[in-house]
C-alpha cells in the first residue's frame, strides 16, 4: 500500500467525503481513546481483539452451516482476505525510512536551534509555549489531549468549509496582531540592533 494513497485516503476521512467511513473512523477512534482513558491498554487491546474474533468466528461458523444445509461449495467466506497480499514492498519501507530520517534530521537540527538559543526570540516564544503546557498538563492528562485532538481532527474540517470566510478574516486579523507584537518584541530585544546591522 503507497504511503501518497494512505494519507490520501485519511484526508478524505477528515473531510467527510464519504460519510459512512467517516462516521466509523471517528466513533471508533473515540471509542478506543475513552475505553483507554477508563481501562488499561492491555484490556482495551484484548477487548477489541476478543470482539472481532467473536463477529469473524461467529460469522465463520454461520457461513458453515448454511452451506453444508444447503450442501454448496462457496469454500472459506475470507478467502478474498486471506489471499489478498499486505505484506510491504522493501522499495515503500525504504520511502517510509527516507520521508522519516528528513523529519528526524529537521526535528534534531530545530531542537538543538531551540535549546541552545541560536535565535533569542524563537527560544522565548518555546519558553512560553511550554510554560502554557505546564498549565494544560496540571489539568488534563495526556489521554484527555488525544480524545480533544481525535474531536478537533475530525469537527475542524466541516466547521471550515461552512464558515471558510469569516474564520480567514479572523486569523487573518490574530496573525497580523502576532505579527506586530513579536516585532515589537524583537526591535526592544539586545542584540536586535547588531542583528539588523550585520544583515
Amino acid at each position: 500500500m503507497n504511503l501518497s494513497f494512505c494519507l490520501f485516503a485519511a484526508v478524505q476521512l477528515v473531510h467527510w467525503k464519504q460519510p459512512k467511513k467517516s462516521a466509523a473512523a471517528f466513533g471508533l477512534s473515540l471509542l478506543i481513546l475513552v475505553s483507554v482513558a477508563t481501562l488499561s491498554v492491555i484490556s482495551v487491546v484484548s477487548y477489541l481483539l476478543l470482539a472481532c474474533l467473536c463477529i469473524t468466528i461467529t460469522f465463520r461458523v454461520y457461513k458453515s452451516v448454511i452451506q453444508a444445509v444447503q450442501k454448496s461449495d462457496e469454500g472459506h467466506p475470507f478467502k478474498s482476505l486471506l489471499d489478498r497480499d499486505i505484506s510491504l514492498s522493501p522499495e515503500s519501507v525504504r520511502m517510509l525510512a527516507d520521508q522519516s530520517l528528513v523529519h528526524v534530521n529537521w526535528l534534531s537540527s530545530q531542537t538543538r536551534r531551540l535549546l541552545l538559543v541560536e535565535d533569542l526570540v524563537d527560544s522565548l516564544k518555546l519558553a512560553a509555549v511550554m510554560w502554557v503546557m505546564t498549565y494544560v498538563g496540571a489539568i488534563f492528562n495526556g489521554i484527555t489531549i488525544l480524545i480533544l485532538a481525535d474531536i478537533i481532527f475530525f469537527t475542524t474540517p466541516l466547521i471550515y468549509q461552512k464558515r471558510k470566510a469569516q474564520i480567514d478574516q479572523h486569523i487573518e486579523k490574530i496573525r497580523s496582531r502576532v505579527e506586530e507584537t513579536l516585532q515589537k518584541l524583537h526591535d526592544r530585544l539586545p542584540g536586535a540592533v547588531k542583528r539588523a546591522k550585520a544583515e
